[in-house]
């Protein structure tokens, strides 16, 4: 199934799932952040048809989250690295794989945890305000609609 065109929705979940909402495409993106660049790399650690890969390759570079880039000349292969708005997924790849940890595995049951290298521990990410940096909880937040900031 290919990826719709993005919502004209002023909800933001619904936006950004009409980008990278299906099975594929959350994997293709973990697999990127996991350091795998190359389209047969790809499709080797995801099983995935090569008709797929392509699809929701070219929806994430249209979508300006990778960018294509060649690598061998003959034959002509590509390369796809996230870009900046790309690499801004991170947090929320890792807030996912830390639900699925709490929720999907049972004790004892291996699983994949990320690592800090700067400390050596199990990352535990929590969020904070950036401006407070008060502990962020459903119930300490609300959704308010207004015109976007400039960042």
């Amino acid at each position: 199934m290919e990826a719709a065109t993005p919502s004209p929705s002023s909800c933001p979940i619904g936006r950004l799932s009409d980008i990278i909402g299906d099975r594929w495409t959350i994997l293709i993106l973990r697999d990127l952040f996991n350091g795998v660049r190359r389209f047969d790399a790809l499709q080797k650690s995801l099983g995935i048809s090569k008709k797929i890969l392509s699809q929701r390759l070219a929806r994430l570079v249209e979508s300006e989250l990778l960018i294509r880039t060649p690598y061998q000349e003959r034959p002509l292969r590509h390369e796809y690295r996230l870009t900046i708005k790309g690499r801004d997924l991170f947090p929320v790849l890792v807030s996912m794989q830390r639900w699925s940890n709490r929720w999907l595995f049972s004790e004892g049951e291996t699983t994949t945890e990320l690592v800090h290298l700067e400390c050596g521990e199990t990352l535990d990410a929590r969020l904070t305000c950036g401006h407070c940096n008060g502990a962020v909880t459903p119930a300490r937040v609300k959704a308010v609609r207004r015109p976007k900031r400039e960042q």
